[in-house]
């Protein structure tokens, strides 16, 4: 929803470089933060101090629970984010060709689709779980370019960028589940409202309005009518995104000067070092009081934990081998099989965007919610673990016999 790809043409190439290594950085960076930060609400939730630390969490303000806020309003500033780097990432970025979209979309395909079927399996039985299909579809961006980070040099560029284009599609199909499958009842008055705010944000774009105060104004109007119209208030957010130019004014062509990157440059500090790391904290706290093996292995978080370390293994690396034998696309540069699987693993930490969604799949149902965070903790560190292993002993250089079968793909 933009002036077509003329806008990114203005962009230079120095710039697109530099906005990537900023991205790795503040990602990879945050993703450490986001693990203390989940280590620490463990340990407050399981210390004397766990009934003020569920107490916070459940007072409401102005209407809405600190829990809520954080959910429905910070979250919010998150898909934002999201959908600014969706949208750059389209027009101008690693996924602005059809040749540099097939794999990590094909990838992230069946790192969406696998999961979600060994999700149905494990809890067929149990239809009131069913809605949480796609709580193992999602991969953590933040969390997976941590553990990468960790790894420096061991791991060839291409796969971070492999990783990060397969996680924003990702995110993409995360964003089109919580529209299609999460909205609850409609209340059509101020869905109406919310449509009016998103055409005259449109209409700004059309006229060729570069000042991000007007959209940031209308958008802060778009989020309280979603949110009282029954769709989820984060939505508004990547709505919001999409009508951000990424053209700059006519006498500028540095990529820092478009109103989106400008915008992203601004949120992505905020995102990564305060929003994501408190939604982790008010999120991921969860009490192991009485926590039992049964407890772990029962449907819903057996479900999830396999979904996200099996599934997403198996969808992100079988989709992936099969459209380069198929001559879909091409091997990452440098990158040996091994390393690809070891990738693959690390798509299976769910963190962020598998608790959001988990939260709004089983809504006022704390047992499940509780079961849904041990599902997601133990399929994710599996991920992560397992994945971090796989690329310390990974060869770093391609075998001639790899070499070899890739060329020939």
């Amino acid at each position: 929803m933009d002036q077509g790809r003329g806008e990114a043409g203005a962009i230079t190439r120095t710039g697109r470089i530099s906005l990537m290594r900023r991205f790795f950085d503040s990602e990879a960076s945050g993703g450490m933060i986001l693990m203390g930060v989940t280590v620490v609400a463990l340990a407050v939730a399981n210390s004397p101090a766990a009934g003020l630390y569920f107490g916070v969490l459940k007072t409401y303000v102005l209407g809405l629970s600190i829990l809520h806020w954080i959910n429905d309003a910070l979250m919010a500033v998150f898909f934002l984010l999201v959908g600014l780097e969706i949208k750059r990432e389209f027009l101008d970025g690693q996924l602005s060709t059809w040749p540099r979209r097939v794999l990590p979309g094909i990838a992230a395909f069946g790192g969406m689709l696998v999961p979600a079927l060994v999700y149905v399996a494990v809890t067929w039985n149990e239809p009131t779980l069913l809605r949480g299909w796609a709580i193992p579809a999602a991969t953590d961006i933040a969390f997976a370019l941590g553990v990468l980070a960790i790894l420096g040099t061991r791991v060839p560029t291409s796969l971070k960028i492999f990783l990060t284009a397969l996680a924003i599609l990702d995110d993409l199909g995360a964003i089109v589940i919580i529209a299609l499958f999460y909205t609850g009842d409609l209340a059509l008055p101020m869905l109406g409202l919310a449509a009016l705010s998103l055409a005259v944000l449109v209409a700004l774009n059309r006229f060729g309005v570069t000042a991000l105060t007007p959209y940031l104004a209308v958008g802060a109007l778009l989020w309280f009518f979603v949110l009282k119209s029954g769709i989820h208030a984060t939505l508004a957010g990547v709505a919001l995104a999409l009508t951000i130019p990424l053209q700059a004014e006519p006498k500028k062509t540095r990529a820092e000067d478009s109103p989106l990157h400008v915008l992203e440059h601004a949120l992505q500090p905020w995102v990564a070092y305060a929003i994501i790391p408190i939604f982790g904290f008010a999120n991921a706290g969860v009490s192991f009081a009485g926590l039992s093996v049964d407890a772990i292995l029962a449907p819903l978080p057996l479900g999830i934990a396999l979904g996200l370390f099996l599934g997403k293994q198996i969808g992100v690396f079988a989709f992936s081998e099969l459209a380069i034998r198929l001559g879909l696309a091409d091997v990452p540069a440098g990158a040996t099989r091994l390393q690809c699987y070891g990738v693959a693993l690390l798509c299976g930490i769910g963190f962020t965007m598998s608790l959001f969604i988990g939260a709004l799949a089983f809504p006022n149902n704390p047992d499940l919610i509780d079961a849904t965070k041990i599902g997601v903790l133990t399929g994710s560190l599996l991920s992560a673990l397992v994945g971090f292993l796989i690329l310390r002993v990974a060869p770093r250089e391609q075998t001639p016999a790899y070499r070899a079968a890739a060329s020939s793909m």
